[in-house]
């Protein structure tokens, strides 16, 4: 009785996370009112209590999002964006896939969906126009290039895995690296083809948007964003440098050092702001973590997990296509697939062995789909800043993404899966 009891609970959540009622509220209350059904309130406070001090995840969550608050700060988050663009905005004739590969990759550097939508937006979307791209095509190229934070050391959900795993944040990225790419070129691909057969590459000059201010990038100040990730990989894959202790913190730390070297801004100003984004991603991302954690365990006391792992061991393909189109489905209708990737990440992955998976597979598998899901989003924080400067419906663009973006689902889940 009671495992059904929680599955309406499940249900009850997913509405409420889709009306956009407070994520951490949402997960937080349906945990502790299961395990206040199972008679075990004090479960849900344990783990409360033991998400919050989880030093792997705190550590590389927090520091990343002070090293990218310094970013923005000296605004080497803008040269490196510029750095890019230029670059790209010759190659007239591959425009619109140009942008949206250089949107991934600067995303993977800047790992917040709306704020590389902003940056780059700002910057290629008056190009594309400039160039007879349909507006919202022009929107929906940057907007199909925000799921390369997957690919991020920075991202709160291969920290996550990676922690799970127990094995090393690179290693973890390289699970996925590949339907990721081909995802994204994917996504690409399609937008393009799509807007060649409907003749919207072309012939759609705007009078409204002009081309924005010449912007001199200077290329000391479009490397920091960079250097922790080079670090980090060179930590990783380099014999003589894997014990020097290159962590993500200390990466984190030695790009700031590094800004604060080049830009000579006042380090009163970027201590200040490197502990206001750690403050930043405590609230915000580690506590969806937090409340995720005691979701994950009101689903155990109820029963609900142990259900599904005997009704499900051995479907490898059931399992891996909930964790595909589970946090894709709630991405597209919610704007953000974070809650049902971490929830799913913390009730699920960690039996992935029980469905003949792998942990670092099953969860970034969950990580991509979502990331996938809110490309196509009308809702999304990315979608509604791309659509504003272009000028468009958040509607249309989602329109112009969605085919690549269903695609992709398909393949990363045939990839990732099974």
């Amino acid at each position: 009785m009671l495992p059904w009891v929680g599955v309406l609970i499940v249900i009850l959540t997913v509405y409420a996370i889709l009306k956009r009622y407070e994520t951490r509220l949402v997960l937080f209350t349906a945990g502790l009112l299961m395990a206040l059904i199972a008679l075990k309130p004090m479960e849900a406070f344990s783990q409360f209590q033991k998400s919050m001090t989880n030093a792997g995840l705190i550590s590389a969550i927090c520091s990343v999002m002070g090293f990218a608050y310094v970013m923005k700060l000296t605004q080497c988050d803008q040269h490196l964006v510029h750095a890019v663009a230029n670059t790209v905005a010759r190659a007239r004739a591959i425009l619109i896939p140009a942008t949206t590969i250089a949107t991934f990759l600067i995303n993977i550097a800047l790992p917040s969906a709306a704020g590389c939508a902003a940056a780059v937006g700002a910057v290629m979307i008056p190009v594309l126009m400039a160039a007879g791209v349909h507006p919202a095509v022009a929107a929906a190229a940057v907007l199909a290039g925000t799921f390369g934070s997957v690919l991020s050391p920075g991202s709160s959900h291969i920290v996550m895995v990676a922690e799970m795993s127990g094995a090393s944040v690179v290693d973890t990225i390289a699970t996925v690296t590949p339907a990721t790419v081909v995802t994204g070129l994917i996504g690409a691909g399609v937008l393009t083809i799509l807007a060649f057969l409907r003749r919207e590459d072309r012939g759609h000059a705007s009078e409204t948007v002009t081309e924005s201010p010449q912007f001199r990038p200077n290329p000391l100040y479009a490397l920091v964003p960079i250097v922790p990730l080079v670090l980090l990989v060179l930590g990783a894959t380099v014999p003589a440098m894997k014990n020097w202790g290159l962590t993500v913190p200390a990466c984190m730390l030695i790009g700031t050092i590094l800004a604060l070297l080049v830009t000579r801004m006042n380090p009163a100003e970027v201590t200040k702001s490197f502990f206001d984004g750690m403050g930043k991603a405590y609230g915000d991302v580690i506590g969806i973590i937090i409340a995720a954690g005691v979701f994950a365990a009101g689903l155990t006391q109820v029963g609900l997990i142990d259900l599904l792992l005997n009704a499900a061991t051995g479907a490898r393909g059931a399992i891996g296509a909930a964790g595909t189109w589970g946090p894709f489905l709630v991405a597209i209708l919610s704007g953000s697939g974070d809650a049902a990737t971490i929830a799913f990440n913390e009730a699920v992955t960690p039996h992935a062995a029980s469905f003949g998976l792998t942990i670092p597979k099953l969860g970034t598998l969950a990580s991509l789909a979502g990331s996938l899901g809110r490309s196509m989003s009308p809702v999304a924080g990315a979608a509604i800043i791309v659509s504003g400067i272009a000028g468009v419906s958040p509607i249309e663009v989602a329109k112009r993404n969605a085919p690549g973006m269903i695609l992709a689902s398909v393949v990363a889940f045939l990839m990732q899966g099974l």
